[in-house]
């Protein structure tokens, strides 16, 4: 037990030329800026660490490196080793809208030249930035251009095709959310694990979708879609809502006088004609949103089911395979138990554990 609970710490590098955004969208991703603040940002000196908890038990040791060329040349020469060793993830940001296109492709080479040497199992991010200074009708091409000067870079160093991502991005859109709940996906221990007990409670809810965010930084940790939301065309709807959860923190910290990474809530409810949904805590470090069928009965249990299954949640970054048979066995234990939407006990006790509606 001791054991799972030691920190995992996760080197990270976040490397790109100097005035790409590199400062700037790991201000508004961990520190709770909005994008009309980083205006204020310096420009970064050699390097800043930062060590970020994220989900409570994963480290990121986030190196943010400056981009001038003199810091530049001492990465790749003096602190070549220091840097580039053990790192899990390179976070390379391209400024799209650079006048020195072909400079910046030989600064990335010979970033990813270092790390091939000295990281050879690192995951390569690479965010093409500022794409909201693109002509609409031209992004498309320019991106895809750069993805392909990037893949061949990386494979031609050594890399193979699985352990390079390219996306677009701007501070203006939700886009940077995208590809930062991609970085996070690849971070978090048993991420694939947490998606199985996900999806074992959306079908205990009968739940369209379950979201699974980071309570501080409202990155998507993981979710769950089950068929009923297959079609749905809104492919960044997961990336909205963490701009709006973000959003919805800095008006509360407004309104209440609290910095934003203080503020939080205890529950967020919609209902429309369609569907029904809310968000709501599941552990110290997450926020769990849910989309329901149109069903008010179904929906309110959904609500107090949720809480319930809190406790089998509460360890999902660490142990979460030692207790998925132990979850596994109290569902289908409990699926017997019906708890009226109205709080009316209907025939059954019901013990401390998950609640059905009356179908």
């Amino acid at each position: 037990m001791e054991r799972s609970k030691r920190q995992k710490q996760r080197k990270v590098l976040l490397m790109g030329r100097s005035g790409a955004g590199k400062s700037s969208m790991r201000s508004i991703i961990f520190s709770n800026y909005v994008a009309k603040d980083v205006r204020r940002l310096g420009a970064t000196v050699d390097v800043e660490h930062a060590n970020i908890r994220f989900m409570g038990n994963l480290m990121l040791n986030l190196w943010d490196c400056g981009g001038q060329d003199s810091f530049v040349e001492s990465y790749l020469t003096t602190q070549r080793s220091h840097v580039f060793s053990f790192v899990a993830v390179l976070i390379f940001v391209f400024d799209i809208s650079s006048r020195e296109a072909a400079s910046d492709l030989l600064s990335f080479a010979s970033t990813v030249r270092a790390l091939r040497e000295s990281s050879t199992n690192s995951k390569i991010f690479v965010l093409v930035h500022k794409m909201d200074l693109i002509p609409v009708v031209s992004k498309d091409p320019i991106f895809r251009q750069r993805k392909e000067d990037v893949m061949d870079t990386c494979l031609d160093e050594g890399f193979l095709e699985q352990q390079i991502e390219v996306w677009p991005t701007s501070i203006w859109d939700q886009s940077l959310y995208r590809a930062w709940t991609q970085v996070i996906y690849f971070l978090v221990p048993n991420a694939a694990t947490i998606e199985g007990m996900l999806r074992n409670l959306a079908t205990l809810l009968d739940a369209r979708e379950l979201i699974l965010y980071e309570r501080t930084t409202c990155l998507v940790v993981t979710h769950v879609t089950r068929s009923e939301e297959k079609g749905n065309p809104y492919h960044d709807r997961f990336e909205r809502l963490s701009s709006i959860l973000k959003t919805h923190k800095h008006s509360m910290a407004r309104h209440t006088g609290s910095l934003p990474s203080e503020v939080s809530f205890a529950e967020m409810l919609i209902k429309t004609g369609d569907f029904m949904f809310f968000i709501t805590r599941l552990t110290e470090n997450t926020n769990l949103a849910v989309v329901m069928p149109n069903d008010e009965a179904g929906f309110n249990a959904a609500r107090v089911n949720v809480q319930l299954a809190r406790k089998e949640f509460a360890h999902l970054d660490i142990t979460v395979v030692s207790r998925l048979k132990r979850t596994y066995a109290v569902a289908i234990y409990l699926k017997y138990q019906i708890y009226h939407s109205t709080g009316e006990l209907c025939g059954l006790p019901v013990p401390a554990g998950l609640v059905w509606p009356r179908g």
